[in-house]
């Protein structure tokens, strides 16, 4: 039997997502947002607010990147989520981290992240209901070691963060359990 819990924002699970843009004197300043998802081939959808740091440089430099947080660098992606550019002036500068500009985007790739989208400013939704940013993805880079033979990305090496919007954890994807648009096709039949 179910219990009614109220409202709940319960999607699980949600990318811990790492969202670097620069401001207008080029300084590099990154987000942590886990509402996010991709919205199409080429396009990812981010539903951060106006007011953020980040989303003001993103309406000014028209572009961004979005990195996959991992296990490795937990502690600086959770840094990215408490700290708000808007307040402290230093934050990217606090963790050492490296940035480096895109060759395509004007917008910073952070070295020590392992898989990055260098996305252009599509479009911004802005309703009653919901604000988003939306990127078109012109690019997108990994490191080698999360990389199989063929140069596709390997998840299980990714590490990739999940957040947990019910009790407020992260976690790591991990194993394989089926093939997508195969383990559902005996039903066709």
């Amino acid at each position: 039997m179910k219990k009614n819990l109220g409202v709940v924002p319960g999607v699980y699970p949600m990318p811990v997502l790492m969202v670097a843009s620069y401001d207008e004197n080029g300084k590099t300043d990154v987000m942590n947002a886990a509402w996010g998802m991709i919205c199409g081939m080429d396009k990812i959808a981010l539903f951060i607010s106006e007011g953020h740091k980040t989303t003001q440089n993103i309406l000014k430099t028209k572009a961004f990147t979005v990195s996959i947080a991992d296990k490795e660098h937990m502690d600086v992606a959770d840094f990215f989520g408490i700290a708000t550019g808007n307040k402290m002036d230093d934050k990217f500068e606090r963790t050492g981290y490296r940035a480096v500009k895109s060759e395509l985007v004007n917008a910073p790739i952070i070295d020590e992240f392992p898989f990055v989208m260098e996305c252009e400013l599509a479009e911004v939704v802005d309703t009653e209901n919901m604000y988003a940013v939306v990127g078109k993805i012109v690019n997108s880079q990994a490191e080698e070691s999360v990389l199989d033979e063929s140069g596709k990305v390997v998840p299980e090496k990714l590490n990739a963060l999940i957040f947990d919007q019910f009790k407020s954890g992260y976690y790591i994807s991990g194993e394989k359990v089926g093939k997508a648009w195969n383990a559902g096709a005996g039903l066709m039949k």
